[in-house]
């Protein structure tokens, strides 16, 4: 989820007193994401990750893709952004209830049309040692209008 998150302490570090390791680094990533600093959200990740996106039944394990698809989901999505709802953490498990807002302009009879997007979703994190082994994303893909975003990372196969 490529966003800009509507409550901006997330990032800060006095708002992460209190809160269990997994979910100081969810909350890093998420603010990483939402600032556009994919490279350092990605870096979170442990070297051996799976990121699944399940709206869009997308499953990354590579860094350099899984940085690609937050790019890509930037470019078609630029004002995307996000409420933390909330967050809980148990152990080494983190998740974060949100609300993506955005909008979708498309082309349609030499007119652009520009329709407003809002998704209710949550983001399931496990994470050892400070790293993100295990990243799961939760939300309707069809109200979400991402399926343009989806069909440039699905694997095509022709018969």
């Amino acid at each position: 989820m490529i966003t800009n998150l509507i409550h901006s302490d997330i990032s800060s570090d006095t708002s992460s007193i209190g809160l269990d390791a997994s979910e100081r680094t969810l909350r890093f990533v998420l603010a990483a994401l939402s600032e556009g600093r994919f490279s350092e959200a990605v870096n979170r990740f442990d070297d051996h990750f799976t990121f699944i996106d399940h709206a869009l039944g997308l499953e990354f394990t590579d860094k350099e893709r899984l940085i690609e698809f937050f790019r890509k989901s930037r470019e078609l999505f630029p004002d995307t952004a996000l409420e933390i709802e909330s967050t809980f953490a148990y152990g080494d498990h983190a998740v974060a209830e949100w609300k993506l807002t955005a909008t979708q302009t498309e082309f349609v009879w030499n007119q652009n049309f520009r329709s407003p997007i809002v998704v209710l979703g949550s983001t399931l994190v496990s994470v050892d040692n400070g790293r993100v082994t295990r990243w799961s994303e939760y939300y309707d893909g069809l109200t979400s209008r991402r399926y343009l975003l989806a069909g440039m990372f699905k694997e095509w196969i022709e018969y």
